[in-house]
């Protein structure tokens, strides 16, 4: 079993940054796994894998889709971080016009929460 999930994100998707290690956990190497682990990491962890594998909002191969989540799981844990708030906006605007409406809300809550 991988021992966080940082690790097991890096075996599913690789890492730009780093190689990816040897493994021979097939049967973890399941989206539903990393799903499963995601959703019930709390936020040190979460923050730690987009950390890592995507350090500048704009790489890595971590999936969008599972980056929309990550960042979603962190915002649920820690609504009132105006700072997290503004940085998973700017990972919607990065990946694409769908989300730019969502994104300038979370902006606006980013300001209300700092005005306060």
């Amino acid at each position: 079993m991988h021992s966080t999930l940082t690790d097991l994100a890096r075996c599913l998707y690789g890492d730009e940054y780093g190689p990816t290690p040897a493994c021979e956990l097939s049967r973890e190497h399941e989206e539903f796994h990393f799903i499963e682990r995601l959703t019930f990491a709390d936020a040190e962890e979460i923050l730690a894998m987009l950390r890592t594998l995507c350090p500048h909002l704009v790489d890595g191969y971590l999936p969008v889709r599972f980056r929309n989540l990550a960042y979603r799981l962190l915002l649920l844990q820690r609504p009132d971080d105006p700072e997290l708030i503004r940085e998973a906006a700017d990972s919607l605007h990065l990946h694409g016009p769908d989300w730019d409406d969502i994104a300038e809300e979370l902006k606006q809550r980013a300001d209300a929460l700092e005005a306060q």
